[in-house]
């Protein structure tokens, strides 16, 4: 038998400690279970010695033993949609919320998952919180779906005995995080489509129409063909006959673009590029203080402290630039100012959100105000959103009619001098 020390919390949310004895670590599991106490925490103050160390030895060898899905390869591991993880931790959730403990609640999300990969997640994260680690280790266990703000928000459930509340919370800022790219993406796919079609019908008229009509009139006896059609014909030949090496230095660009990215630098530099853009920059800029200001007052409100949630929270931003303008005011929150004056100073953040900072940390009700402003913030995204989908068509049509003249020109002038040249 050992004696196995343990923190847990009850019925109540309460935090309660103490120790049990038991043979393993799983049937001091099952005693805590059975007292209404979900554990956090469980660790063996001595090692049993009523087992022989040979067996241990034995099990651990044995070459048949059918390895749990969570221990097989992380790239072997399955993962699920933004979505799909909003509503399991809504489920569960709900689940503790009706007084289940926490291991209860899980296998009772187990029951009723579905497809593929939702009962091999659970089964992996059971395992774990079965064997005596919190929720959200086993979570960081897994890896994929569970990114930095899902654990940190799980291990506030855990550290706060509000594990209800804060899950809540959690699947909240999950559904708004999808609906706003699924918002992005709605707006977006319209233009995208109008153009690829345009693109397709230049494309056609340059490498099919284009050379059939230019035939008869490049063979005509001292006529030169403009510029603009000499440029459409050199297009359309590269394409019909150098298809394949085309084919390849495009994906050899996007590569390249991909490796070029990759230094910290070239990113920095990108990113600054895309943020000074009119309409797009805007728009992500927008983006970017709406899901800080929810991301931070929800991590706020469930009990993290100020510089774990900036750290979580500058991994959700996207944007190489925002992410170092976070890193530079948790440098100057760890030296003990305030939130409010490195947000203003690092220039990418809004009056009006420096000023609800200000006075929160004044007041002493920052998570309340953030999760007030971010409601604010979410508005002015929507209203980005429209602007951007209703100027991104007109500046498309200019950008498609401006090649659409340029073909038209390849076509028409030589027309033009050839009827030019039989009048005369």
């Amino acid at each position: 038998m050992a004696n196995w020390r343990y923190e847990g919390l009850d019925h109540g949310g309460a935090t309660s400690n103490g120790m049990v004895i038991a043979a393993d670590r799983s049937t001091a599991l099952r005693i805590l279970l059975s007292r209404g106490l979900t554990p956090l925490k469980l660790e063996s103050d001595d090692v049993p010695t009523s087992q022989p160390q040979k067996y241990a030895v034995a099990t651990i060898s044995q070459k048949n033993v059918a390895l749990p899905a969570w221990m097989k390869l992380s790239t072997d591991r399955p993962t699920m949609s933004k979505a799909d993880l909003a509503n399991l931790i809504r489920e569960l959730a709900t689940a503790v919320e009706a007084g289940l403990p926490l291991m209860q609640a899980l296998r009772t999300v187990r029951r009723q998952a579905t497809g593929k990969s939702q009962p091999v997640i659970l089964d992996a994260i059971i395992e774990k919180v079965e064997a005596g680690q919190p929720l959200h280790e086993a979570m960081r266990a897994y890896g994929t779906p569970f990114d930095n703000m899902t654990i940190g928000m799980a291990r506030a459930a855990d550290a706060s005995g509000r594990m209800p509340e804060v899950l809540h919370q959690l699947a909240d800022l999950l559904d708004r995080s999808v609906e706003l790219r699924r918002e992005l993406v709605g707006a977006t796919i319209y233009p995208m489509i109008v153009a690829s079609l345009i693109l397709a019908s230049v494309v056609l008229l340059i490498t099919v129409i284009l050379p059939q009509l230019m035939a008869p009139i490049a063979g005509q006896p001292g006529m030169v063909l403009p510029f603009p059609t000499r440029v459409l014909l050199g297009i359309a030949n590269v394409i019909t006959h150098w298809w394949l090496p085309l084919i390849l230095a495009i994906v050899g660009l996007v590569y390249g673009c991909k490796r070029w990215l990759a230094d910290a630098a070239n990113r920095m530099r990108w990113d600054g590029f895309i943020l000074r853009m009119p309409l797009l920059g805007t728009l992500l800029r927008d983006l970017a203080v709406a899901r800080f200001t929810r991301t931070l007052g929800t991590l706020v409100s469930a009990g993290l402290p100020i510089l774990q949630s900036l750290q979580i929270t500058r991994d959700t931003l996207g944007n190489a630039v925002l992410t170092r303008a976070i890193d530079e005011v948790q440098e100057k929150v760890t030296t003990g100012q305030a939130l409010a004056e490195p947000l203003e100073r690092c220039g990418f953040f809004p009056p009006l959100l420096i000023q609800i900072v200000n006075i929160g940390e004044r007041s002493g009700r920052l998570e309340s105000m953030l999760l007030h402003a971010a409601t604010a913030f979410d508005r002015k995204v929507n209203n980005s959103i429209k602007i951007f989908t209703q100027a991104l068509p007109p500046v498309l049509l200019v950008f498609m009619a401006i090649i659409a003249g340029f073909v038209l020109a390849g076509i028409l002038m030589p027309l033009l001098q050839l009827q030019s040249a039989l009048g005369g």
